[in-house]
Formats: structure tokens, sequence, C-alpha cells
């Protein structure tokens, strides 16, 4: 387990401290605030109630559960059992961390921005199954670039952001294939 914990600390120093750029330092912050993504969040409402009605409406409510279900296990659950510090908090790597954000004082792992966005990138995968596969495809991506910038600001060790982004594909998955068995999206005529 040491062994793991210093190439995460390694691979962390890396992504944080050398693999930068002023664009990045630009970028990543933004993409990581939870406020940038809002007009995402409004279109796709819009966009699954406009075209599949009350089908579309339950669909925005699976959405809501899927964040609220990662949230819940990610920051209630797993980061007071585990209790990792943040690098930015770590009295061993504080004074080296390059911070492009507020720390914060919670807990590390799981990344709940991983947590949440995996969880929400995968239930759309598995539930735009109208739209094609290069387009289902940007919602894992989107979940990727997001949970990357959390090392990258120095906020979250790369095992932070594996281990969340696993737990929320488990849970977008989850509710994803249950709003499927449930719920069958049609274009409205």
């Amino acid at each position: 387990m040491n062994t793991l914990i210093q190439y995460d600390i390694a691979l962390f120093t890396r992504i944080n401290g050398q693999w930068n750029t002023a664009f990045l330092d630009w970028l990543l912050p933004l993409l990581r605030n939870q406020y940038f993504w809002s007009p995402l969040y409004l279109f796709l409402a819009s966009f699954m109630i406009m075209n599949f009605g009350k089908n579309g409406f339950y669909w925005v409510l699976a959405f809501l559960v899927t964040f609220a279900i990662g949230d819940i296990v990610s920051s209630h659950l797993i980061k007071p059992a585990v209790g990792r510090l943040r690098p930015c908090n770590d009295p061993l790597l504080a004074d080296s961390v390059r911070r492009l954000i507020h720390c914060g004082s919670g807990k590390s792992f799981t990344s709940s921005h991983a947590t949440n966005h995996f969880a929400l990138g995968m239930f759309c995968f598995k539930t735009f199954v109208f739209a094609g596969a290069p387009w289902r495809w940007m919602f894992l991506f989107w979940a990727i670039i997001i949970s990357y910038s959390q090392v990258y600001v120095g906020v979250h060790f790369p095992l932070d952001i594996i281990g969340g982004g696993i737990l929320g594909a488990m849970i977008g998955w989850m509710t994803g294939t249950l709003f499927n068995q449930r719920v069958q999206l049609r274009a409205l005529a």
C-alpha cells in the first residue's frame, strides 16, 4: 500500500507541479467550477423535456437522483470513513502544491467531483441511446477532463480521482440501467 501511495504522490507532483501551462492554469480551474456547467445542465433538462415530454421529465429526475446518490456516497460515507487529507492540506506536501483554487477543508478520497461527474456522464451514456456513439462518449470525456482538473489545481490525488471515477461510473451505470428498464425515451411527434 505504501508503494501505491508513493506512486500516487509522484504522479500528483508531475500533474500539479510539472505538466502545466499558462493556458491550462486558466482553463482547468474554470472547467472544474460547478457554475461553469450550469448552461449544459439547463440545456439537457430543456432538451429532454421538450423532446420526450413526461419521459424527459422523468429523465431529469433520474439525472438529479444520480447526482444525489454519488454525492451522498462520496462526501458523506466514503470521505469520512477514509479520512485522507487533500494534497493542499497535507503537512508534508502543502508547501510544494501549486494551488490554483481555494483548497477547502474537506477530505480527499474519493473525489466528489469525479464521483458526481462520472455518475452523470455514465448515466447520460447509458440513457442517450437515441444519440450516436460519438455523442455518448463525449459525456465520459467530459467527466475525465473535470476529474483531471482536480489533480491539476492541487485539491486531489490521482487515486482520489480513480476511486471517484469508478464509484461514479458504477452509480451511473446502475441508475442508467434502471431508468432504461422503466422508461423508454421516444421523441414526441
